[in-house]
């Protein structure tokens, strides 16, 4: 009889852990990198201190494109990868490739730093609200 109480509880345990790891889990929705972001990079050089990062998902492929206030040109991300809350990728610009770091702090904030040949600049992006949200 003590046998089968104490396995009882150590049921009725296991199913609380769970139940409660499992409510948890739905309680934190996937943070989503897809949208328009608004960066600034204060101490990057003159030039790239602002922008907007731009990341696409087609058929559960992330594409991602860079581009700065003082120019056109958009700059298409290489070798992009979402690793939990993590979104990395790298740009080719003047001549020398770039790699930015990015977290999800929320579906509205990341914040991350691009590295490059003379050192490292934290960024800040505020997700940009589409057409639909404003």
């Amino acid at each position: 009889m003590i046998f089968m109480k104490k396995i009882l509880l150590t049921s009725l345990m296991l199913l609380l852990f769970v139940l409660t790891a499992v409510s948890q889990d739905n309680n934190n929705p996937k943070k989503d990198p897809v949208g328009s972001w608004k960066f600034t990079a204060p101490y990057a050089p003159e030039g790239y201190q602002s922008g907007n990062v731009t990341v696409a998902s087609a058929d559960n492929k992330l594409t991602a494109s860079m581009s700065f206030d003082s120019m056109q040109y958009k700059f298409p991300a290489e070798r992009i990868r979402l690793t939990n809350d993590s979104l990395f990728f790298s740009i080719y610009l003047e001549g020398q490739s770039v790699d930015i770091c990015l977290k999800l702090e929320d579906n509205a904030k990341m914040t991350g730093k691009a590295v490059y040949s003379e050192g490292t600049v934290p960024l800040l992006l505020s997700k940009e609200k589409s057409e639909g949200e404003k």
